[in-house]
C-alpha cells in the first residue's frame, strides 16, 4: 500500500472513531421507580418510549433503567395489567441520568350494562405480571397468595406451585423436588445469593427453617438462564425479602389454634414497619415473626416377611448351626406403634436498608436471621416375631402354610433429646 493511501485510511479510521465517541456523548440514561396507589413497588411493568422503540421491564423493587437514550424530549409510557396506562414527559440530557418516579392507579372495565370496579391489584396479580414478562419458565408467588393458606414455613408455600413436590418431616415440607429431580439437584437463593445447606453430607436446603411471613415473593425458575449459577439441573428457587416502601407502612398479624392430637396451642405473630425519608434517599424495612407449634402424630409401621427361618439342630463341618427357611403366608415380622410429641418454635428477624446516592447509583443491605428450636419425644411399642439361629423345631407351629404359633418379643421405648444441650 502506498504511503499516501495509508494516511487517508488512518484519517478515515480516526474520523469514524471520533464520530462514534461524539455520538455516544450525545446520549443519556433514564432511571426510575414505578409504584401503585399505595406506594408499593410494581414488578414486571412495561416501560416504553414509542418514538425510538426502546423500553424495559421493572424488577422486583419496581425499578427500571433505560441506557443510551439520545438527547431530547420523550414521552415515557408505562403499561400494567389491571392498571391504567400512564404517560410522562421526560427530558434526556447528554451524559446524565434522568430520574423518574411514576405511580399507577387501578382502572375499571365497563361492559354492556355491567361495571366491574377494581379494589386495587393484589400481590399475586403483580406476581403473574412478573411471571408473564420473564424470559424463562418461571412461577412467581407473592406474599398475599401465601397469606391465604395456613403455611408456617416457605416449604409449605412452595409446594403449592405446579411442578413442585416436597419431602416432608413431621408433616412439614422440608426439601424441594422440582419436576421430579431430587433436592440436591436444585438450588435455593435469598435475594439472588446462594443459601448453603445446613447438613454435612448433601446439598439440600431445609426450607422449613424460614417462616413464610418473612418473604415477599417466591420465584421458581424451572429453566436456568446464562445469568444464573449452573448448579441446578431441576430448577432454582429465589426467595425475595421485603423492600423499603415509598412511604410509611406498618402491618401486624396474629393467629392461634389448637392441635387435637396433643391438645396443645398453636400461635404465631408477625410485625413489619418501613418508611423512606422525605427526600427519598434512605429507606428501611424491619420485620419480625415468631411461630410456636406444639403438635404431634400417631404412626404405625410394619415389616412383612414370607419366609420363616429356624435352627434345624444340626451343625455343618465348621460347627456352625444349619438354618432352614420355610415359605409361609406373608406375616408382619415387626410391628411398631409410635407416638410423636413435637414442638417447633421459629423466630426470624429481617432488616433491609437502601440508600439512593444519585439516580445512577444506590447501595443496599438485606439481612435475615432465623432461629428454630425442634423438640421431639418419641414413644414406641414394638412387637417382633423372632426367627433365626435361636429358634428351634418345637418353638413354632406352621399350619397350612400359615404361621400360627411363634416366639415374640415386645419392647417399649422412649426417645427424647440429648442431655445438657440443644438437639
Amino acid at each position: 500500500m502506498k504511503p499516501m493511501n495509508l494516511k487517508k485510511l488512518l484519517f478515515v479510521t480516526l474520523f469514524l472513531v471520533f464520530g462514534t465517541a461524539m455520538a455516544q456523548a450525545q446520549t443519556g440514561n433514564i432511571q426510575g421507580t414505578i409504584t401503585d396507589e399505595n406506594g408499593i413497588y410494581v414488578p414486571g411493568a412495561n416501560v416504553y418510549i414509542e418514538s425510538i422503540s426502546k423500553g424495559g421491564i421493572t424488577d422486583f423493587d419496581g425499578r427500571f433503567t433505560l441506557v443510551g437514550i439520545p438527547e431530547g424530549n420523550y414521552t415515557l409510557k408505562v403499561s400494567y395489567m389491571g392498571y391504567a396506562d400512564v404517560e410522562q414527559e421526560v427530558t434526556v440530557t447528554a451524559g446524565k441520568t434522568t430520574s423518574v418516579n411514576m405511580s399507577l392507579n387501578p382502572t375499571s372495565v365497563e361492559l354492556d350494562e355491567v361495571q366491574v370496579s377494581a379494589y386495587g391489584l393484589s400481590g399475586q396479580a403483580k406476581a403473574l405480571n412478573t411471571q408473564k414478562t420473564n424470559m424463562n419458565i418461571t412461577n412467581v408467588v407473592s406474599t398475599d397468595q401465601i397469606g391465604k393458606f395456613p403455611d408456617a414455613n416457605i416449604g409449605d408455600a412452595v409446594k403449592r406451585i405446579p411442578g413442585i413436590t416436597m419431602q416432608v418431616d413431621q408433616g412439614e415440607a422440608r426439601n424441594i423436588i422440582v419436576r421430579g429431580l431430587s433436592p440436591q439437584l436444585n438450588s435455593v437463593t435469598l435475594n439472588g445469593s446462594r443459601i448453603p445447606s445446613a447438613e454435612a453430607d448433601n446439598r439440600n436446603v431445609q426450607m422449613d427453617l424460614i417462616p413464610s411471613d418473612m418473604i415477599q415473593t417466591i420465584e421458581v425458575n424451572k429453566a436456568v438462564t446464562p445469568d444464573m449459577d449452573a448448579d441446578a439441573l431441576g430448577g432454582s428457587v429465589n426467595l425475595v425479602t421485603r423492600t423499603a416502601p415509598q412511604g410509611f407502612r406498618v402491618s401486624a398479624t396474629a393467629g392461634s389454634g389448637i392441635n387435637f392430637i396433643t391438645d396443645k396451642r398453636i400461635w404465631n405473630g408477625s410485625i413489619l414497619v418501613g418508611d423512606r425519608t422525605k427526600n427519598g434517599k434512605f429507606g428501611y424495612m424491619l420485620s419480625a415473626t415468631i411461630n410456636d407449634n406444639d403438635f404431634g402424630s400417631d404412626d404405625i409401621e410394619a415389616e412383612w416377611e414370607n419366609e420363616f427361618e429356624y435352627n434345624t439342630g444340626a451343625e455343618d463341618d465348621e460347627g456352625d448351626p444349619i438354618l432352614e427357611e420355610v415359605d409361609v403366608d406373608p406375616y408382619t415380622n415387626v410391628t411398631e406403634q409410635r407416638t410423636y410429641l413435637v414442638q417447633r418454635v421459629r423466630r426470624s428477624f429481617a432488616a433491609n436498608l437502601d440508600f439512593q446516592i444519585d439516580p445512577s447509583n444506590n447501595i443496599f443491605l438485606k439481612t435475615m436471621y432465623n432461629w428454630r428450636d425442634d423438640r421431639e419425644n418419641r414413644f414406641r411399642l414394638e412387637q417382633e416375631i423372632l426367627d433365626g439361629e435361636d429358634i428351634e423345631v418345637g418353638d413354632f407351629t406352621i399350619t397350612n402354610g400359615a404361621l400360627t404359633r411363634f416366639p415374640a418379643e415386645i419392647k417399649r421405648q422412649t426417645k427424647g433429646g440429648i442431655a445438657g444441650g440443644r438437639n
